[in-house]
């Protein structure tokens, strides 16, 4: 039986996070024994990771992990590490803000075994203009930067096969804010097998964005000059 890894970032979720674990969990006992729920504390300064631990007491298949902050990008890959060490056939990625719809997963792995990673396509989102005008700008920076056409790049709704993971994780700088994209990027470049399907994308179910037009700017300026050397390192292999 496959073995599923669900991973999902977490920084001060104390309003969502219980919920989050209560709507992914059966997903993983569904899919065998061996699956596993890994939630990442990415040092919240909240109670996220107290809950979290709460939570795991009656779900063994649930692991609540914590780190110092580093980042939704740093948490990531700390995840996806965690997950390829541990054995994982499949990992899954999606957020802890409550955004995404865990049924809308099934038909995600029923096509696991066809593509290397199977993506969500955000073609109807609830989280206002200015997220859907940054998801724009960056398809044309990608586009500028690489070559390549990625229809939606940063979602977190992914199921990608581990073992293609494993193969080109080492291409990720360890501390880049925007793992999930450099992956995109990567997958396209290497013309692997990826099929986007549509999702539906709710405003944040609780608590508060950490992340405001402010920081998205800096952040965007930055990967801009670390989107420069990636392309370097992906020319050369």
């Amino acid at each position: 039986m496959d073995k599923l890894y669900i991973v999902i970032p977490a920084y001060n979720e104390r309003d969502t996070i219980k919920e989050i674990i209560e709507q992914w969990y059966p997903i993983v006992v569904k899919t065998g024994t061996e699956s596993r729920l890994l939630i990442v504390n990415d040092g919240s300064r909240d109670d996220t990771y107290e809950i979290m631990k709460e939570c795991a007491k009656s779900r063994p298949q649930f692991l609540p992990l914590t780190k110092k902050n580093g980042g939704h990008g740093a948490t990531l890959f700390f995840a996806y590490h965690y997950a390829l060490e541990h054995g994982a056939d499949y990992i899954f990625q999606t957020d802890s803000d409550g955004q995404t719809m865990p049924e809308e997963f099934w038909p995600f792995w029923e096509m696991r075994d066809r593509y290397d990673m199977v993506i969500g396509h955000r073609s109807s989102r609830q989280d206002g203009k200015s997220r859907v005008f940054v998801t724009k700008v960056l398809k044309l920076t990608l586009k500028v930067c690489f070559g390549v056409t990625v229809t939606d790049a940063n979602t977190p709704f992914r199921l990608m096969k581990a073992g293609t993971l494993k193969e080109y994780i080492g291409l990720i700088p360890k501390d880049f804010n925007l793992s999930n994209v450099i992956i995109s990027v990567i997958y396209a470049k290497k013309g692997l097998k990826v099929k986007y399907m549509p999702i539906t994308f709710r405003p944040r179910q609780g608590g508060t964005n950490s992340i405001n037009l402010k920081k998205i700017f800096f952040i965007g300026v930055q990967a801009l000059k670390d989107f420069r050397e990636i392309n370097k390192t992906l020319k050369g292999v």
